[in-house]
């Protein structure tokens, strides 16, 4: 059975999430290269996280995409499906970051 092409719609909201990871990700790294130059406050740890959060989270991605490219999905599907759990962890990442210089704002 063949499936249903993908419309414009679709494909521009998958491209839109991919959009979405790029603005997360890249507001991590500025507040992450801010915190290592010590512009921003990070804790301890947070070099030593950035490195080893990458594995399993494109392993899951990975994991994602060819489980729904396996179950047949258009390729939007797919790629919204590898996109969804890195803009995630992105996300969690900004926010968590994000959160550590308005609480130290507050107390100065």
């Amino acid at each position: 059975m063949a499936r249903k092409a993908a419309t414009p719609a679709q494909i521009w909201r998958a491209y839109a999430g991919l959009g979405m990871l790029a603005f997360e990700a890249q507001a991590v790294v500025g507040m992450r290269l801010l915190g290592m130059s010590g512009a921003w406050p990070v804790g301890k740890g947070e070099n030593r996280k950035m490195l080893s959060e990458k594995p399993p989270a494109l392993a899951k991605a990975a994991t994602a995409a060819a489980a729904k490219a396996a179950s047949g999905g258009r390729p939007d599907q797919v790629l919204t499906a590898a996109v969804k759990p890195l803009t995630k962890i992105a996300r969690a990442n900004r926010k968590r970051l994000a959160a550590k210089a308005v609480v130290r704002r507050k107390t100065t």
